[in-house]
């Protein structure tokens, strides 16, 4: 398994110092913040598997940064650290995404009981998720929650490329907006749907190991190639790869791909003999690709070979009114799945919801929702029982209007400057699709062209 990523959190530079010392000659890659603020961006600039988390740091608290690191991503495992432990303080932090709760002062011993749980439980879930083949009848358009406009645009285009012979896709949008759910849909749609399904997470892989995966490799091509082993492609033959994080193949990779995708041919690893399949790709990131082209992280020509038919997953802040049918259903299958009766939630909760930014998109309201149902005593869910985070960021639309108000009245900007910085903010949610960016601003398509014509503004 290749070298996994640790990141401490602690004040305490004793404990840093002894983590980094036994991670290190336990073979991890180790990085060490004595801050919530600076492990948090440690954090989102290398998304390490494993974090332990103190419970007492100075300014921002253990809590706060556990549900901060959780808003970010729910793919790691958190173990949160105190010396002051109550059972109040680990019920909440299990709730709030912590993998696993100690008290300090510990030993070592305890600390590897952890990391080998994590490592077997990691390498495990890497092998479900490379090798895991979806039953495609058990996904259907049905299953994609959403009645607003720019859904049921998106699901009729979903249609016809299900039903089309595209062999590539290319989902965009912000984590947790549903592009595993939509391509699982795609497939179990099209007549592939009777043919293997293939998942792998790009990020999770190094550069050695993901080309192996991809392509297969002969024995001997490798030092760890005891046999030869089938790649992705080859497993998915008839069938649909979904690579999840391409935005995190290496350039490398990113070359046989493309050879790959043109040519429909590949070489195992170590091999000599041209290998073809027929497969559809569909890719996704929440990644802004085309900034990761100009940066030149991203081939070009692989990007416009990928997106040939391209999918733009709009966030949850963006379909307000598909929240409540959205909560609706998390209820009613966490109903089932806890043997609960919760009826539903009171008209004040559902404008709570509608509120809230939503920064984990429908991921985030599911785990809500999720919590929300395993504590509720009432029949109804109501404003009290919502966790406080939502609370706290619940602003009226009158509030709201009346601040950027005020924000433009004490700036220096002009009302033509402030109008072209909302229309720049527009394209860029919307990755400079003019139809729903014009939808955004509520104008029409040819006023929003005017606008960009007048203003000079262009893509990226």
């Amino acid at each position: 398994m290749p070298k996994l990523k640790v990141l401490v959190i602690d004040d305490e530079n004793l404990i840093r110092w002894s983590f980094k010392k036994h991670l290190d000659q336990k073979g991890y890659q180790v990085y060490l913040a004595e801050t919530g603020e600076a492990g948090i961006k440690l954090f989102e600039k290398h998304l390490p598997e494993i974090i332990f988390l103190d419970n007492k740091l100075p300014g921002m608290q253990g809590l706060e940064v556990l549900k901060k690191l959780r808003h970010i991503s729910d793919n790691s495992f958190i173990i949160f650290m105190t010396a002051y432990g109550t059972i109040e303080t680990a019920i909440q932090a299990m709730k709030s995404g912590a993998y696993e709760y100690i008290n300090k002062p510990f030993t070592f011993d305890e600390i590897d009981v952890i990391l080998d749980n994590i490592e077997k439980k990691i390498q495990l879930d890497r092998e479900i998720q490379v090798l895991k083949r979806q039953h495609p009848q058990d996904f259907t358009f049905d299953h994609f929650i959403g009645k607003s406009q720019v859904i049921q645009e998106i699901l009729g285009f979903a249609r016809e490329i299900a039903h089309s012979q595209a062999t590539t896709v290319l989902l965009l949008g912000e984590s947790g907006t549903g592009k595993d759910l939509l391509a699982k849909i795609i497939h179990g749609e099209s007549p592939r749907r009777d043919k293997p399904f293939v998942v792998i997470n790009c990020s999770l892989l190094p550069e050695t190991l993901l080309e192996s995966e991809l392509f297969g490799h002969e024995k001997g091509a490798f030092t760890d190639a005891k046999q030869q082993k089938k790649g992705l492609f080859e497993i998915a033959d008839g069938g649909t790869v979904f690579l999840d994080e391409i935005g995190e193949i290496n350039p490398s990779t990113q070359v046989k791909l493309l050879q790959f995708i043109e040519n429909k041919t590949f070489r195992r690893v170590g091999g000599t003999e041209d290998l073809q399949v027929d497969v559809r790709i569909i890719a996704a990131t929440n990644k802004n690709l085309e900034e990761a082209v100009r940066n030149r992280t991203f081939r070009e020509d692989l990007y416009y070979r990928l997106k040939v038919f391209q999918i733009n997953l709009p966030p949850l802040r963006e379909r307000r009114e598909d929240i409540p049918l959205l909560a609706d259903h998390f209820i009613r299958y966490f109903n089932h799945q806890f043997r609960k009766q919760i009826k539903g939630l009171t008209d004040e909760a559902i404008k709570v919801l509608q509120n809230y930014h939503w920064p984990g998109n429908v991921r985030e309201l599911r785990n809500i929702i999720e919590r929300m149902v395993i504590l509720e005593k009432d029949e109804y869910i109501g404003v009290d029982s919502l966790p406080a985070e939502l609370k706290q960021h619940v602003t009226t639309d009158d509030s709201r209007v009346s601040q950027c108000i005020r924000t433009i009245l004490e700036s220096d900007i002009s009302l033509p400057e402030m109008e072209k910085i909302i229309i720049q903010e527009a394209l860029r949610k919307t990755q400079f699709n003019k139809s729903r960016a014009a939808k955004l601003l509520k104008i029409s398509r040819d006023t929003l062209r005017y606008k960009i014509k007048k203003y000079k503004l262009q893509a990226g």
